[in-house]
């Protein structure tokens, strides 16, 4: 299929290759986009800030593409690789899950366009809905309740915030990927600036989710935690146990939205 903007400079003939796994476990099995051709870098490709640390001597990052998928694309298209229906439908669940099912605001036009694009190339958009979003095993919402049960919410600054525990997973048998969108319910609650989800890894590691509203800037705000993203989500690995890391981040928090208010 012709790319809706064919034109992408960055994308040229060089050295290195790329491959990328797109697809997520829970809509079957997992799709290796691979191009098996000469790129013209040796690094980190994404939709979010490049930081430091990432892999590769150098990367590319274009924070107005809704995905890391949408990139992708563009350079299948540039090169001349078909996208199969298999291609097409992991391609179209990166950005669909980026998107928040096309209503977040990195829901550009040129999203929407790639999307067609990939519709036309056999995406069901009904299965896809269903796999994703309407398959949840009974330990994922078992998850869900637990989760919910520890949700705070400081209503002077606009912040809430859910946590997890190291065993959760195992308790209830569900995998990593089964905790995909909880942080969305802290989110949605009425005058939420910045949502965060704190999951103990357990070896003195917590995963931290943002997600913001408005105009707070999440993923500045990450990168002051070694993460990073986009200005609506990002993420970050901080050392520690979970007490100590939800306190921390918490606070920085507070002072960000009060400081921005």
């Amino acid at each position: 299929m012709a790319a809706p903007w064919p034109t992408m400079p960055w994308a040229k003939v060089g050295s290195g290759t790329f491959c990328r796994e797109t697809a997520r476990p829970r809509t079957g099995a997992r799709t290796a986009v691979v191009l098996p051709v000469p790129l013209c870098w040796d690094g980190a490709l994404g939709s979010g800030a490049v930081t430091a640390g990432a892999a590769g001597t150098s990367g590319v990052s274009d924070t107005t593409a809704c995905a890391t998928a949408e990139l992708v694309y563009d350079i299948a298209q540039v090169l001349g690789w078909e996208i199969t229906p298999d291609v097409a439908r992991a391609l179209y669940t990166g950005m669909l899950t980026d998107t928040g099912g096309f209503r977040f605001s990195n829901t550009t036009p040129r999203c929407l366009a790639v999307a067609a694009q990939l519709l036309a190339c056999g995406v069901d958009p009904e299965d896809m809905y269903t796999r994703i979003y309407a398959s949840a095993p009974a330990g994922r919402v078992r998850l869900m309740a637990d989760v919910l049960g520890t949700l705070q919410v400081d209503e002077s600054v606009g912040l809430s915030w859910l946590s997890m525990g190291p065993d959760a997973l195992e308790r209830h048998a569900v995998r990593a990927e089964d905790l995909d969108g909880i942080v969305e319910h802290a989110r949605s609650i009425a005058g939420t600036r910045m949502a965060l989800f704190f999951r103990d890894l357990g070896h003195n590691k917590v995963k931290v989710s943002f997600r913001s509203t408005g105009s707070t800037d999440v993923n500045a705000f990450a990168r002051t935690f070694g993460g990073g993203g986009h200005a609506k989500a990002a993420g970050a690995l901080v050392a520690g146990g979970l007490g100590e890391v939800r306190d921390k981040i918490v606070e920085a928090a507070r002072a960000l939205l009060r400081a921005t208010a």
